[in-house]
């Protein structure tokens, strides 16, 4: 009897000890959860009562060259609903339907949708989100938001990009610069109950958002409008398909100006203009994106071209650079030439004649350029090609820029290097074109083209200055000043006569290429001229897709650049020619 009330005191004794274990064991773990990890377990509690809200941004603006806004902000609402405080689900849809122009099965399946928080409808004018908080519904939220507006509509569009339903850059210099622009959105927190209604009397915290810091470019507005006013007389007066304007400093690299008309409407990017669908007509495509993609697109950086002769100032230079040719050097000029078992024409049918370099170039004398490819040969005229930085991109600021379409240099024969002198078989972009005759008439420095300069702040402080790579010695100084009085006798006494400004002594080449298929009709007329021709400021090109009527490019395309200089040259502050002062 005894041992049994022994050996049932230690069982109990041994329940006792195990029970005492569990407790401390229980208790160290609360002292640890409530001391140790306090923290930890109270951000966990918040957040189950903790509703938040994001607060947009304010994106950066983009200015042009003086100030100017290209690209800024119209305060817009996002509307929202929490379905746990809503008290009248009949009435917030009724106010919804009425003032969002939403459908009642749309908004009600939202409002009656168990969630956290559920959005409605972003991108709400100011105007409209103000009577829906005045109407002050429970479980209704009006935040402000921010939308991107353009103020000038489609000036610049195909450079400025636009940005889509979350403020996020698409195209242009919106995505390229997204980083620096887009700003630090705020959040909004309100604390609620087990039910998930809001405590007044908490009241709601915030986080502000930060602003972005703004895009200063090198585009002139004056300029921009200017060229495309141009652009669009010329297309309209020639029933062209398309006119390019792409106008920058050749020194620095800082475009002024790049037009491609047709433009679109930034604030409706994704609407088909009624004159991209007239120009469209019958090849237009029932695949939307892929007719907005080819509205958007940018011909100065993202198409290629055959460049005819405005191309010879690029095999001009080799040849002085290489000493095959000298501008006294003579030739003869039937009409034609032949290379292996193909008759080159000259644009001019009874042929030049007797001619020197000079006289040739400002004739634009395929034979002549013939020749002097050939004297090149293809090793050394391919080496030139790389040398003046054509078989690399440009490096431009914008997005989806094409690379030269450009033979094999083991498939290049004596035919293809011959067709490649004047500027045909092989393609380039627009912007290659401009910034290789540029490195070639400045001095021989290879610029890159750009439309950043800096971003500024919001209160107009500097935060950052942009720098761009330059390469020296594409040609000697010497080279450099052949070539732009070579250019300089093009336009006032050669094909590009109708280039001519007054008071201004200006360089150029003109250029008219036959699109592919060859015989097709088809043509694109062209002009690159700069100015003052001893010491350029500004570069210009300008091309005209296929032109109806007259389509040479010393007719159609250097009155262009003629009528822009004759008005942008004075507002730059470019002096006048002495030379042409005198002749006053």
């Amino acid at each position: 009897m005894r041992g049994y009330k022994t050996y049932h005191r230690k069982k109990i004794l041994f329940f006792f000890m195990v029970c005492l274990v569990l407790m401390l064991i229980l208790m160290g773990r609360l002292v640890y959860l409530m001391v140790f990890e306090s923290e930890y377990y109270s951000q966990k509690a918040l957040q189950l009562h903790e509703r938040e809200r994001s607060i947009k941004a304010a994106r950066g603006e983009i200015l042009d060259r003086n100030g100017k806004v290209l690209a800024s902000n119209r305060t817009v609402c996002t509307i929202s609903v929490i379905h746990s405080q809503i008290e009248d689900a009949d009435a917030v849809t009724r106010l919804l339907c009425e003032q969002l122009g939403l459908s009642e099965e749309t908004v009600r399946k939202k409002v009656e949708k168990v969630s956290s928080i559920e959005k409605i409808k972003s991108n709400v004018s100011k105007e409209i989100g103000d009577r829906i908080r005045k109407a002050d519904l429970a479980g209704v939220k009006v935040d402000e938001d921010y939308k991107r507006y353009y103020p000038y509509g489609t000036l610049a569009s195909k450079v400025l990009g636009f940005t889509g339903a979350d403020n996020q850059g698409i195209i242009g210099l919106e995505v390229i610069y997204e980083d620096k622009m887009r700003g630090t959105d705020g959040i909004i927190y309100t604390v609620t109950d087990a039910r998930g209604v809001e405590l007044d009397a908490v009241g709601e915290s915030r986080m502000d958002p930060q602003a972005g810091n703004s895009l200063k470019v090198s585009i002139d507005i004056n300029i921009q409008s200017y060229a495309t006013m141009l652009a669009e007389q010329v297309m309209k007066a020639k029933e062209a398909e398309g006119v390019s304007i792409l106008s920058m400093n050749p020194k620095t690299g800082e475009i002024y100006a790049c037009v491609n008309v047709p433009e679109f409407d930034l604030n409706q990017p994704y609407t088909l203009t009624e004159q991209y669908l007239q120009l469209r007509g019958e090849k237009l495509t029932d695949n939307t994106q892929d007719e907005l993609n080819r509205m958007w697109r940018n011909n100065c950086i993202n198409d290629t071209y055959e460049p005819g002769s405005t191309f010879k100032v690029i095999t001009a230079a080799a040849g002085l650079s290489e000493g095959v040719v000298r501008e006294e050097n003579r030739f003869h000029c039937p009409g034609f030439c032949v290379v292996e078992d193909r008759r080159i024409r000259c644009h001019k049918y009874g042929g030049h004649g007797s001619e020197d370099f000079v006289q040739a170039t400002m004739n634009s004398c395929n034979p002549v350029f013939v020749a002097v490819g050939l004297a090149l040969g293809p090793e050394t005229y391919y080496e030139y090609f790389e040398k003046f930085g054509l078989l690399q991109k440009t490096g431009i600021d914008l997005p989806g820029e094409a690379n030269t379409i450009m033979h094999k240099k083991e498939d290049i024969g004596l035919v293809e290097l011959a067709t490649m002198s004047f500027g045909q078989s092989f393609q380039v972009t627009p912007v290659q074109l401009l910034t290789t005759v540029s490195s070639i008439v400045n001095g021989g420095n290879r610029i890159t083209p750009h439309f950043a300069t800096g971003i500024v702040d919001a209160d107009g402080n500097s935060v950052e200055e942009f720098s761009y790579p330059v390469r020296q010695g594409i040609v000697s100084e010497e080279v450099s000043a052949r070539m732009r009085a070579i250019l300089e006798r093009v336009v006032s006494d050669g094909g590009g006569k109708n280039g001519q400004v007054e008071g201004y002594a200006v360089g150029g080449k003109t250029a008219t290429s036959q699109t592919l298929p060859r015989g097709s009709g088809r043509y694109i007329s062209s002009f690159i001229g700069f100015a003052p021709a001893d010491d350029p400021q500004i570069i210009t090109l300008v091309v005209i897709q296929a032109p109806k009527g007259v389509y040479y490019g010393g007719t159609i395309a250097a009155p262009v650049v003629r009528k822009l200089y004759e008005n942008i040259l004075p507002y730059l502050e470019i002096e006048k020619s002495s030379k042409d002062t005198e002749r006053e």
